[in-house]
């Protein structure tokens, strides 16, 4: 099967109406034969609005997706905010055709990412040493088994809700169902799914989110065995719950205290929220911080990095890591570009202040309808939550909000040419190619969206 779009759709964008997408409905038939469940990833395990099946799509041009049958949308999705400079941006291109004239792959080090290296620890508050991997999942264990060979200690706490990667390492208490989470000043530790190991689960101390007391109190308990506490320092995948004030600092001092290493997280702020991510927007200084997304703008790199005694012990190989595609001048170019673009401050304040608009957008539009909700983040990445009149402090507290009421905004988003997270648990996220057309498309279907749903 092809699909031939010689240009983009001229009709309004959006999903129309009836059996809109019939060529992504044939590619679903298609996969199912020979993907597992159609798919190559659980978090696109899902339909979109009243389609019983993924929309394919065909391609992207700055702030735009064409979807295989040729229905537009203003993307907010943004490959889960890995486009920060948006899709096909041109300096990216032009870097990446001059890297592949001189090679993609060698299995050898190579100059481009020492550049890259040099550019991150210019940008990132915590980092003296960096590490290159490929994805967000990698950076996370290498970050951990770092922390583990520095001080000696096997346990790690993480806080309910919070996502770090799908490997068995911390793929724990994701998303416990009430049955599973048990106490909730002392949350159960429960796997993510099946096919992780009990003995790894017993390795991970979960935590409530946001609540000092509590945190105080199983550091008391359990300190003297943690190698490190990791945390989302703004929780991306429960909505972008925000740290409650001076949260972090305490978390800090709590860490340093016990003698843990203290890694954030940052796959999703870094290099998103502000040059040097959540550490530098919120001025707390982790031990490790763990990057992708944004990092590679669409390159699938990742990296993780930190203070130069604990990441010395990798440095002098005894803290084993490697990797074939570790560092590749592809990706390494694509990313030394990236960073470059959003260490200028237009790029951040244009990603604010278009989010910011929506936000408020969103937040009068529900107000004048009388629906329940509260929008929480920062511009760069936001989300929604209907059913609740407050910002949830934690997972549990995110947990009472209406997610069918959020799949039915997003699917009338879709019919009025908006594509964001069919998540309600995650973001939206915007980037430096969003224009002020955009900003009137998003607004107007916003408010046909919240229209529909009152």
């Amino acid at each position: 099967m092809t699909t031939l779009l010689d240009t983009d759709a001229s009709s309004p964008p959006g999903l129309p109406d009836g059996d809109s997408s019939p060529l992504s409905k044939a590619w679903f038939a298609r996969a199912t034969d020979v993907l597992a469940g159609g798919i190559s990833s659980s978090a696109r395990a899902t339909t979109t609005g009243d389609q019983a099946h993924p929309l394919y799509m065909h391609h992207g041009r700055g702030s735009h997706l064409w979807d295989a049958d040729g229905n537009e949308f203003v993307d907010y999705l943004l490959s889960y905010g890995s486009l920060p400079l948006g899709h096909t941006d041109a300096g990216l291109r032009d870097a990446l055709v001059a890297r592949i004239d001189l090679g993609t792959m060698f299995g050898t080090c190579n100059t481009v990412e020492v550049e890259l290296a040099e550019q991150i620890c210019r940008m990132v508050p915590c980092a003296e040493l960096v590490r290159f991997a490929n994805s967000g999942s990698e950076a996370i264990c290498g970050a951990v088994r770092a922390a583990r060979g520095f001080t000696g200690r096997n346990k790690i706490l993480k806080f309910e809700g919070h996502y770090h990667g799908w490997v068995d390492v911390l793929a724990v208490s994701n998303r416990p169902t009430p049955q599973e989470a048990g106490p909730a000043k002392t949350p159960a530790s429960c796997p993510h799914s099946r096919g992780i190991p009990a003995g790894v689960v017993a390795d991970v101390i979960i935590c409530p989110w946001n609540d000092l007391d509590a945190l105080r109190n199983i550091l008391r308990l359990h300190g003297p065995e943690l190698a490190a506490v990791i945390a989302e320092p703004i929780v991306a995948n429960n909505a972008c719950i925000m740290p409650v004030p001076d949260y972090l600092d305490a978390l800090r001092d709590e860490c340093t205290r016990h003698g843990i290493l203290l890694i954030f997280d940052e796959i999703v702020t870094g290099f998103r929220i502000a040059p040097g991510g959540a550490q530098e927007l919120f001025g707390v200084v982790p031990d490790l911080a763990v990057y992708s997304k944004a990092l590679g703008g669409g390159l699938p790199i990742s990296a993780f990095a930190g203070r130069r005694a604990v990441m010395e012990l990798i440095g002098r190989n005894q803290v084993k890591h490697g990797g074939t595609y570790n560092g590749n001048p592809l990706c390494a170019a694509g990313a030394l570009h990236t960073l470059r673009m959003l260490a200028r401050p237009e790029s951040m304040s244009r990603m604010r202040l278009h989010g910011g608009l929506l936000m408020e957008t969103i937040e009068r539009g529900a107000h004048d309808l009388a629906i329940p909700c509260i929008v929480q983040g920062l511009g760069a990445m936001f989300q929604v939550v209907f059913g609740l009149t407050s910002p949830p402090r934690d997972y549990r507290g995110m947990c009472l909000g209406n997610q069918k009421r959020y799949a039915a905004f997003r699917d009338a988003l879709l019919h009025h040419g908006v594509h964001a997270n069919s998540s309600g648990m995650a973001c939206w996220f915007n980037s430096v190619a969003h224009t002020n057309d955009d900003l009137d498309i998003t607004i107007d279907a916003i408010t046909h969206a919240l229209k529909a749903i009152a």
